[in-house]
């Protein structure tokens, strides 16, 4: 792993990115391969890292040309994601195309965020939001996109970056329960992650 934080030495000029923004976006899918799993037949998660965060940032400012103003405000929001050597990080992503279905879909899973894990080896990590914003209304309608934080104990570190541990993202909320296995080359990627 690159870093744990993101400052503004770290960062592409945009007059620059956009030089090298074709070749950076296929690394970074490359990376990204082994970093996402789908849950169930809308939810995916993508693992969150250094290096596909300074992707972010970088994206974000050649894209919305915000210049020095806009650097402080994406370093905020993208610093959080990066996994600080005892975490996994991660988005949660609810992918739905048809909007009438999204809407419903949407209003019945208030709170899923705080109802996803990680198990293994008889070990559960559970998710913990990002808080900086309610993602469920107090109409119980959530948001189609979570920040999650796994944190782990050394214990579990050490499980988790065993090759023979056989890993599971589990969603057990009362509208949407799913579980996916991890692929052995998924868990060997994250446990790049510890420190």
């Amino acid at each position: 792993m690159s870093g744990r934080k993101i400052t503004q030495a770290d960062i592409t000029p945009p007059a620059q990115y956009g030089a090298v923004r074709a070749e950076r976006r296929r690394s970074v899918a490359a990376l990204k391969r082994h970093r996402r799993i789908e849950v169930g037949p809308v939810v995916t998660f993508y693992f969150e890292c250094f290096e596909t965060m300074l992707h972010q940032v970088n994206e974000m400012l050649f894209i919305e040309k915000g210049g020095e103003a806009q650097i402080a405000d994406e370093l905020a929001a993208y610093n959080p994601l990066i996994p600080n050597g005892r975490e996994l990080t991660c988005t949660m992503m609810i992918e739905i195309e048809d909007p009438v279905r999204r809407a419903r879909l949407l209003g019945q899973l208030g709170n899923i965020e705080a109802t996803v894990s990680l198990r293994f080896g008889g070990a559960t990590v559970a998710g913990q939001p990002e808080t900086d914003q309610d993602r469920t209304n107090e109409a119980g309608k959530t948001s189609s996109v979570h920040f999650l934080h796994f944190a782990f104990t050394a214990e579990q570190i050490a499980q988790f970056k065993s090759a023979d541990t056989e890993v599971v993202v589990a969603i057990t909320h009362p509208n949407y329960r799913h579980m996916a296995g991890m692929s052995g080359e998924m868990r060997q990627a994250l446990a790049g992650d510890f420190a």
